[in-house]
């Protein structure tokens, strides 16, 4: 679901990163006027989560891959709009660093993954968690919120993509940009995900909000004394270190996500062309550590294990360094 460089025009582009200026400008607020230095950490969490759990891939139907996204727990813990920033944190290090979705097509990845999937997802776990109090029925809940929210992503990406070929054409008539149409860029996209990646999704959210009632449900609810509590954030850090080194699982299995083929693979599909456009953009941005890998280190496996501790360190680095920017004060 990270769209690369060169399969949006740059007008869709651009349009989508005008519709996020303003969702992302009010998160910003509300990050000023409610956050505080104690809550930092738990904004470093949830956005090293979002990036390693974006590092697993699962296979889809079709020789396909997908991944979950981790909006949806963030936004339930931390509210939709803290939630919101946290994937944009994880986005922008992932196309910047490591090439995963591309610089032109950020805003595209933000709208898709981290305001609709953050709003969605809170939206439908708040109205479904109101019928009942019991904990079983807020976990089913925000497991359902996981699922729906990934698919309605998959869905936006699936329609900012097919649209291309019907906007955007030569004059000989072949499409500039993503070379598929709305009927096959729907079913594509939603197969895979209404099948597996959203039940990825479900299991991450509703398993996270379990692990959290265990530890220190007043996350949740901040009127509840829990004595576990000092054990929340430790644990949280073993978690995170365990699933660094477990992201070189990402490489086993076969295949690329649909719609994010590099040239040669695009080249592959039978199409008998390349889009002029895609031709153009696609090398807008060339990332230091291009598909978590470090040639240096002469294996993948190792290189995708060193991508993950790097990726949360800048996760963190960044995270701390917006708090000193918004100079939150400790209360």
């Amino acid at each position: 679901m990270h769209i690369p460089d060169g399969y949006l025009s740059p007008t869709t582009s651009f349009t989508l990163y005008t519709v996020c200026t303003p969702f992302l400008m009010k998160a910003s607020r509300e990050a000023k006027k409610k956050l505080d230095s104690k809550t930092i950490p738990l904004i470093s969490l949830f956005s090293a989560l979002s990036f390693l759990i974006m590092m697993f891939n699962v296979p889809l139907p079709g020789g396909t891959t997908g991944h979950a996204v981790g909006t949806v727990i963030s936004s339930i813990i931390l509210g939709p709009w803290i939630g919101m920033l946290t994937t944009t944190v994880a986005l922008i290090i992932q196309a910047l660093f490591f090439g995963d979705g591309g610089i032109l097509t950020l805003g595209a990845n933000i709208f898709n993954m981290a305001i609709v999937m953050a709003l969605a997802g809170y939206a439908i776990f708040r109205f479904l968690a109101g019928w009942k109090k019991e904990t079983g029925w807020k976990i089913v809940s925000a497991a359902v919120a996981g699922y729906i929210a990934i698919n309605l992503a998959a869905l936006l990406a699936a329609v900012e993509l097919g649209i291309q070929p019907i906007i955007f054409r030569s004059i000989t008539g072949q499409p500039l940009y993503f070379p598929y149409g709305l009927t096959v860029s729907i079913p594509a996209m939603m197969l895979g995900h209404l099948t597996l990646a959203g039940l990825a999704e479900a299991f991450v959210t509703g398993l996270t909000l379990s692990w959290i009632y265990r530890t220190n449900p007043s996350l949740i609810t901040p009127d509840k004394k829990v004595a576990k509590s000092g054990r929340f954030f430790p644990l949280a850090i073993v978690i995170i270190f365990l699933l660094i080194l477990l992201t070189p699982l990402g490489l086993l299995t076969p295949g690329t996500a649909w719609g994010e083929w590099s040239r040669q693979q695009l080249s592959e599909l039978g199409l008998g062309y390349i889009p002029a456009g895609f031709d153009r953009w696609t090398g807008l941005w060339s990332a230091p550590f291009s598909g978590y890998n470090f040639s240096v280190l002469g294996n993948s496996f190792l290189g995708y294990l060193f991508s993950g501790f790097l990726g949360v360190f800048i996760v963190v680095s960044v995270v701390y360094l917006l708090f000193k920017v918004f100079k939150l004060k400790n209360k």
